[in-house]
């Protein structure tokens, strides 16, 4: 039997493929409100609540925060990538994905998905592939659903509130940016592991010391076994 109990993935990125459109998607609604950011400024609030990481790329250009400001390009976002989840055709899921979350299963270890997006875009996702409802998945928790999003630990450790599992060191956090790496550090995660299948090379992830780094999930076989 595996020592680990759960398995938090990340979504865009980690299990879903990205080809881009959340840093594009960034981008535009930035636009939207003439602020022009490249893609570099995107990349390091990746994995973050979105309507935070809008906030710090404001405060990094020393703009003055209004809740006006900060909800137009928020809502102009989630406009953007609700539409984009719902009808672009490359929408799907990371190779080998859902093969480890079956054999994952099989060893009656939980998986669960967390996600810097809020509710409503998850939605959208996870009807497109079909994971809604799905017995694939044991439970999806968003950034708006708990008081803090990445890195604080919240969404981790309401995932292991609710399946019952009650010590961090059986949970393996898995993601493709910083943040996902220190939050799975903050909730005290058994093993941390980073994937190459999202913004971030391998140098690049490197840097912010996961356990691990992977270039197919199907790797995490070997570990769980």
């Amino acid at each position: 039997m595996s020592k680990y109990k759960l398995i938090v993935f990340d979504i865009a990125g980690t299990t879903v493929k990205d080809p881009g459109n959340v840093a594009n998607s960034f981008i535009e609604a930035f636009r939207s409100e003439g602020f022009e950011v490249s893609e570099e400024e995107v990349n390091d609030v990746m994995g973050f609540r979105k309507i935070e990481a809008i906030e710090s790329v404001l405060l990094e250009r020393d703009v003055q925060l209004s809740d006006q400001l900060v909800n137009s390009i928020h809502e102009n976002f989630i406009g953007s990538m609700i539409a984009f989840y719902k009808n672009d055709l490359s929408i799907e899921a990371i190779p080998g994905a859902e093969d480890l979350f079956r054999y994952c299963k099989s060893k009656g270890i939980f998986i669960a998905l967390n996600t810097g997006f809020s509710r409503d875009i998850t939605d959208v996702i996870l009807q497109r592939l079909n994971w809604k409802n799905s017995e694939l998945l044991d439970l999806v928790v968003c950034s708006d659903e708990v008081p803090q999003g990445r890195p604080a630990p919240f969404m981790i450790r309401k995932i292991m509130e609710d399946l019952g599992v009650e010590h961090a060191s059986e949970v393996i956090k898995v993601g493709d940016t910083e943040v996902d790496v220190l939050e799975g550090r903050n909730a005290g995660c058994g093993l941390v592991v980073s994937v190459t299948t999202g913004a971030l090379n391998r140098d690049q992830l490197t840097v912010f010391g996961p356990d691990m780094i992977i270039d197919d999930l199907t790797e995490l076989k070997s570990v769980i076994n």
